[in-house]
């Protein structure tokens, strides 16, 4: 049994160091570009992790002192050669084990007030903290994170929520709810929202109670907030991308609300920006141009020219629907400037979608809009050939609007081809939203008197399409 002392000593801390070695190692990078770096070697060696800009700032502000042996492997990978001392990390043996409770004694003591600084970090690995957060129950556990694993294992079960059974939530519940939302996204990403959303509501409702358990620490509840407000865009999203527009509009309202409570200008900016993604989507386009309007307001001091680019194409393809070619061409024109600004260290985490793939599919779909096919399927084309495989829904939904931009612009056998290697994506990802834009084309496709491969496309269409799953209509009346 350890003791006292062993067992006080694992809860203290000692000074964050700023990374500079690791801050040197990412160059003229952005932070999400990085990210991009990281999963990609990741993939390269049969890794799985889901780096994104919040962790490359944790690790260069000191906050991870030495990653877990994945983020390990994966690094050595990227820089052959360096040891983990070279990239600036701690040797393992001091954050972990006999030597990290030694280190520990001697550290500074947490001050006994509630507002703890910031600057002082947990001795142990993330990917300690995240465990000991699932496993050792209380509301962080029911955040269902281990339950949520790819499109096969759709039936797991997911806790229910749960009282704190050890006082009030802090930092490593904070951290919970902020991993379980790079996780969903990352599961999205490659395999699109159905079979997803159900679960992910569980999770949700867990991080919303933990809100109500009463933080005492000004900077956890400020993190939970945000992560609580991002998870429910999240989940907004998944219902989004399955056909449920009420349930998205619903959960985009509760991540409104919770910007609006802890005044987070990012958090109302990421909430109004979806909200006008919805109603373009849901047939409302004035109220999609004021939604993105809406977003740039709060987002006009966040210091992001990408979050203000993607806000201005939100608005663009509210003026698209509304047949405001003046004013579309103006949003797009602003978009593009923008865009050309670069990245930036302000960036949000959540935006590493965006990139020169996404802004060329999202001009086509507004030009699509105007009626403007062959246009529109210049756009899809660039943005298919641009889009990093990671993000597989998005490959997959660029193919879906290059199919139908080009069964319009009278290409009927090149519009079956594109067709058809979006049903070979669906083996793999299950989106409402892309097989109604599937469903779209082949309606286009057989007004088309077309050679074999138009042929082959519809039978192959007819023979995978199924009745809707329930509560799954596009046209939700509700929403």
């Amino acid at each position: 049994m350890a003791s006292p002392a062993a067992s006080s000593a694992s809860s203290r801390t000692v000074p964050a160091r700023p990374n500079l070695a690791f801050r040197q190692l990412r160059g003229r990078l952005s932070p999400g570009e990085f990210a991009a770096a990281v999963r990609r070697s990741a993939r390269e060696i049969g890794e799985q992790v889901s780096c994104d800009a919040r962790y490359v700032g944790r690790v260069e502000s000191g906050e991870i002192r030495c990653p877990n042996y994945a983020y390990e492997r994966v690094f050595r990978h990227m820089f052959p050669g360096l040891t983990l001392p070279d990239m600036g990390f701690a040797p393992r043996e001091a954050v972990r084990g006999r030597g990290a409770r030694t280190a520990a004694v001697g550290a500074a003591p947490l001050a006994t007030e509630p507002d703890h600084r910031d600057t002082r970090i947990q001795i142990c690995e993330e990917s300690d903290v995240l465990r000991r957060a699932f496993i050792t129950g209380g509301p962080a556990a029911a955040l269902g994170f281990a339950a949520l694993h790819p499109i096969e294992a759709a039936a797991a079960h997911v806790p229910g929520p749960r009282a704190p059974v050890t006082g009030r939530p802090g930092a490593p519940e904070a951290a919970a709810v902020e991993e379980a939302v790079r996780h969903i996204r990352l599961l999205d990403d490659r395999h699109g929202a159905e079979g997803i959303y159900r679960r992910a509501t569980q999770p949700l409702r867990a991080a919303y109670e933990l809100l109500d358990a009463g933080v005492q620490r000004r900077s956890v509840s400020d993190r939970l907030h945000a992560g609580a407000g991002e998870l429910a865009i999240t989940v907004g999203w998944l219902a989004h991308d399955s056909g449920r527009f009420g349930d998205a509009r619903s959960h985009y309202a509760e991540a409104l609300a919770t910007a609006r409570v802890c005044g987070d200008a990012a958090l109302e900016a990421h909430a109004f920006c979806n909200t006008a993604f919805l109603a373009r989507d849901a047939g409302r386009p004035r109220e999609a141009v004021r939604a993105a309007q809406a977003a740039q307001q709060a987002a006009k001091h966040l210091a992001s020219p990408r979050l203000l680019s993607l806000l201005a194409l939100r608005e663009a393809g509210g003026w698209a629907g509304l047949a405001d070619r003046s004013g579309c061409e103006q949003a797009l024109a602003r978009a593009e400037r923008l865009f050309a600004g670069g990245p930036r260290d302000g960036d949000p985490e959540w935006m590493t979608f965006y990139g020169e793939a996404e802004l060329a599919g999202l001009e086509a779909q507004c030009w699509s809009a105007l009626g403007e096919a062959g246009r529109a399927a210049e756009h899809a084309r660039r943005a298919v050939a641009l889009q990093d495989s990671h993000f597989t829904r998005n490959i997959a939904l660029f193919t879906a609007e290059l199919a139908g931009d080009l069964a319009d612009s009278g290409e009927p056998e090149e519009a079956a081809a594109a067709g058809v290697r979006v049903l070979s994506l669906l083996e793999e990802v299950r989106s409402a939203r892309i097989r109604t834009m599937l469903d779209g084309t082949a309606r286009t496709l057989r007004a088309h008197p077309g050679g074999g491969v138009v042929t082959a496309f519809l039978e192959r269409h007819a023979a995978t399409a199924g009745p809707e799953a329930d509560g799954r209509r596009g046209g939700d009346p509700a929403c």
